[in-house]
């Protein structure tokens, strides 16, 4: 579902005629009503809960008017960049559902500071209230560029029938994990009629980094040098590596809408996933059961999802746009997207009613984002990491793979320690 794609330039010249991009500068007339543009990645179950939030500012904000263009990921990861730095973009986007995309948007100063809206109070971007980790992901240079669209953990779904019928618990503990994987995998002969757990490689949420960080392990440390090919980490993958290539506990090579199509088919037994596929796992009849990721000898962990909102740095309505970012992130909206998504709030400040929060709620205090803080997460994402994963499920030796990618990424990095 998720990847960061590159742009070429040979694209700007079909950018300028995209429809949607930009407002009208409605300045001069003081009883027009300025109407926003706004592009967003959020084609899944959850679009809805996205699509009544703005139906709700729109009803709140007479003077103001925002439109919500929904595209796909990669879609908006082709047009948005050029579209933005030729001043032809929306007045808002959410770039990216990678944090580290937004340092790419600021070397072609194409996004808006929002310092100046940040405060305490109604009206103000209460930015106090955020998670540390989603304003360190977007802050750069000591400015504060995105406001979170939303603020998920990811969980261990699994299906209640399959583990009933297996004699099994929700397994809590990694050593459960993998023997659960192991034994809720069946096979006629060569093909296997149900796996064991529903994996994703590339274009997706990652899930293999948490396979890491249950083991201790992790990709780089706090200056960007690789961990990679240290042994918790190469443990893990090759833990992890065997399950698929050796026990075929998941298929090869699938995507994020791969992974989830398989567990919704009822053909997977686990899958580990955000919020945002709660829904549409329950439409599909499964028997479902929301877990915490199993506990390993790294303790309690999870991935940490924020999808950044950014205001364009040419739109003509400043003003209005912060105001939108201000109110999106206020109390009284998140309340009401928690609700109705099943997201946890991006507030701290904030509790949610709705039952099917808490456990996604509950991985906050340790959830962890994948590559914070670097400029360089999406090229190592698409040129090391997914690789390598890639790599090691089809068999390559992990220990030589990771000892490959970790030169890799220094290289990326430029890290000499």
């Amino acid at each position: 579902m998720r990847s960061s794609l590159k742009i070429g330039t040979a694209l700007v010249a079909g950018i300028l005629l995209a429809a949607g991009c930009g407002s009208a500068d409605t300045s001069s007339d003081p009883d027009a009503v300025v109407e926003l543009s706004l592009w967003t990645g959020f084609t899944g179950p959850d679009r809805p809960a996205y699509e009544n939030l703005v139906k709700q500012f729109n009803a709140s904000h007479p003077k103001i008017k925002v439109t919500m263009d929904v595209q796909p990921w990669d879609a908006i990861a082709q047009k948005l960049p050029g579209a933005w730095a030729t001043g032809q973009g929306p007045d808002l986007a959410t770039p990216n559902f990678d944090p580290g995309v937004l340092f790419n948007y600021v070397k072609t100063n194409s996004l808006l500071p929002l310092d100046e809206a940040v405060g305490a109070g109604d009206g103000k971007l209460n930015a106090d209230t955020f998670p540390a980790a989603v304003n360190t992901a977007f802050t750069i240079d000591g400015k504060l560029y995105a406001a979170p669209a939303n603020m998920a953990t990811l969980v261990l779904y699994y299906n209640k029938a399959m583990f009933a019928e297996a004699g099994l618990q929700e397994p809590k503990t990694a050593d459960e994990f993998t023997a659960a994987a192991k034994q809720l995998t069946k096979t006629e002969g060569d093909k296997v009629t149900q796996y064991g757990i529903s994996l994703a490689d590339h274009a997706t949420i990652q899930m293999w980094p948490i396979l890491q960080w249950m083991n201790g392990g992790d990709i780089v440390d706090a200056k960007g040098c690789a961990t990679i090919a240290q042994p918790a980490s190469v443990q893990a993958l090759t833990t992890w590596a065997d399950l698929v290539v050796k026990d075929k506990v998941s298929p090869i090579g699938q995507t994020g809408a791969d992974a989830d199509t398989l567990f919704s088919a009822k053909k997977a037994a686990m899958e580990i996933n955000g919020p945002w596929a709660a829904a549409g796992f329950k439409e599909a009849g499964i028997d479902l059961g929301i877990a915490a990721v199993p506990v390993g000898a790294g303790g309690p962990v999870t991935l940490a999802s924020t999808v950044p909102l950014a205001v364009g740095k040419s739109t003509k309505h400043k003003a209005q746009a912060l105001e939108f970012l201000s109110w999106w992130t206020g109390k009284t909206a998140q309340a009401a997207f928690s609700d109705a998504s099943g997201f946890p709030p991006v507030r701290t400040d904030v509790t949610s009613s709705n039952p099917v929060v808490a456990p996604f709620a509950a991985g906050l205090p340790h959830a962890r984002l994948y590559l914070p803080g670097l400029p360089t997460s999406p090229k190592i994402d698409a040129d090391v990491y997914v690789p390598l994963i890639g790599k090691i499920t089809r068999g390559e030796p992990v220990e030589a793979a990771a000892q490959a990618a970790a030169e890799a990424i220094n290289q990326i990095t430029g890290c000499t320690a």
